[in-house]
């Protein structure tokens, strides 16, 4: 079916104008592809010379779930009158069909069955929203051998089998899309994969866990205000506000972040990337000490997650750990909840992208924003998949390179800055910042050093722990440049 286009006085047919359009407006020939001048894309408006209707099964009918049907429900005149197309929730399988539901649905909509979901000719789309690997991932390998294009916000998914996905997805010419698996309703995915599709992108930095966001928020205000910045309290604060889950393991530790991160290098890339490729390190370590000082040196305490690609040799880097930002960077103004992912490219240069990554409403306007596009696609006959992957080739963690911060409790005497210096300097690691802080026996020593390879620092921070004046490493933060 061909989009047709009306505008004051020109019908667009596919993109061929015939008729005339008003001078100063456009400049444009009858039946002549290129339309130049100041037609704006807001100015037309699709109409279809007959409506078309999809049918969406939806897997999993939790927070995400009830609110996209709720989303579907409420917008959808506003769709039909922009697209053409009408969509419509008419299978929703769960595993109890008595459960109370935060949203009202048509009796016989639910059902036990989902496989009887994505195999029924009836139904066009799927939406996935039932999380963990399995039974998700044979549901949308069926709903695609099924020929229907799947939509799924499921980051666990994706980031151990994603590749196996995107490539039935691209098998069976279907779409098979997951703008909210990285960042909520933040439209990072679709950036990577469309607006900068051609660009070089070097690096991605990204704020892509609210619930540590949160706890580091709050212990850097408790440290400025001269308060205790108490991890702890600081956890139990957002597990109180809903940030954070009983068990927060997956979060604080990195687990999360680090399967975003998988999902933003492979679109960013185009190589297979999966979450045991990653290194994560959590925030549960980071003390109120290391906080301040970097506060006072400048910077403040993230946990990013860290895609970077060698450009001499192709390599991918993926990590997840906490960094100090430089309190001028753009992420470091992200606080609380809310998350950012910021892109550095050779001819874009650096862009932002900043909301809230989680949360039932947030995360269901991005998967119906994935439902349109694919019912888009679904009625020109084209995708917009991944397709088959070639294996990146990762950078081991100890063969990246970054600047750190070290402190170090030692004894206050003459010839401890000299021995540990000679540390440094016998494994290669240059100092560009030293301070020492305290008096009487005991002192403080900080360091920031320039660029240097993991493995090198972490041969440092060994023998430092073998000196007899150093009496305690603190811990080691990586740092970000400008």
């Amino acid at each position: 079916m061909r989009s047709i286009w009306r505008w004051p006085d020109a019908v667009v047919i596919g993109g061929t104008v015939t008729a005339s359009v008003r001078c100063g407006d456009v400049l444009c020939c009858v039946q002549h592809r290129t339309l130049i001048g100041s037609l704006a894309a807001s100015s037309l408006r699709p109409v279809t010379s007959t409506a078309i209707s999809f049918k969406i099964g939806v897997l999993g009918c939790g927070n995400v779930g009830a609110a996209l049907i709720d989303l579907v429900a409420t917008q959808r005149a506003s769709v039909f009158e922009r697209t053409g197309i009408d969509l419509e929730v008419t299978q929703v399988a769960v595993r109890n069909v008595s459960a109370q539901r935060e949203v009202d649905l048509v009796e016989g909509v639910l059902t036990r069955d989902a496989m009887a979901v994505v195999t029924d000719p009836d139904v066009d789309i799927v939406v996935e929203s039932i999380g963990g690997i399995e039974p998700a991932r044979e549901l949308i390998l069926a709903a695609l051998a099924h020929g229907k294009p799947v939509v799924t916000a499921n980051k666990e998914l994706l980031a151990n089998v994603g590749a196996e996905l995107y490539a039935a997805a691209d098998a069976a010419g279907r779409d098979l899309l997951f703008e909210a698996a990285v960042a909520g309703g933040i439209p990072v995915v679709r950036a990577l994969r469309e607006s900068l599709h051609g660009e070089p992108i070097s690096r991605v930095l990204g704020i892509i866990n609210g619930t540590t966001n949160y706890i580091l928020t709050k212990m850097t205000d408790a440290v400025e205000n001269g308060g205790d910045a108490d991890y702890g309290a600081a956890l139990r604060d957002a597990q109180s506000l809903g940030y954070a889950e009983r068990d927060p393991t997956a979060d604080v530790e990195g687990y999360d972040a680090g399967a975003k991160a998988a999902i933003i290098a492979t679109v960013a890339f185009g190589k297979k990337v999966v979450a045991g490729d990653v290194y994560h390190q959590g925030i549960s370590e980071i003390t109120a000490s290391e906080i301040a000082i970097a506060r006072r040196l400048g910077y403040v305490v993230k946990l990013l997650g860290i895609v970077e690609r060698n450009a001499a040799n192709g390599e991918i880097s993926v990590r997840v750990h906490p960094t100090m930002v430089p309190d001028h960077h753009p992420l470091a103004t992200v606080r609380d909840s809310f998350n950012a992912v910021f892109v550095e490219g050779d001819y874009a240069d650096s862009l932002m992208f900043y909301g809230r990554g989680a949360g039932g409403a947030p995360t269901a306007s991005a998967v119906f924003g994935d439902v349109v596009d694919a019912a888009v696609n679904l009625r020109a006959g084209t995708h917009g998949s991944l397709g088959e992957l070639g294996k990146a080739t990762i950078r081991p963690i100890d063969e990246t390179s970054a600047e750190y911060l070290l402190g170090l409790d030692v004894a206050d005497q003459p010839g401890v800055l000299h021995a540990v210096a000679g540390v440094f300097a016998k494994h290669r690691v240059s100092i560009r910042v030293a301070e020492q802080e305290g008096n009487g026996p005991e002192a403080r020593l900080v360091f920031i050093t320039h660029e240097a390879l993991e493995k090198h620092v972490q041969a440092t921070v060994r023998e430092l722990n073998e000196l007899d004046v150093v009496l305690k490493v603190g811990g080691l933060l990586r740092v970000i440049g400008d």
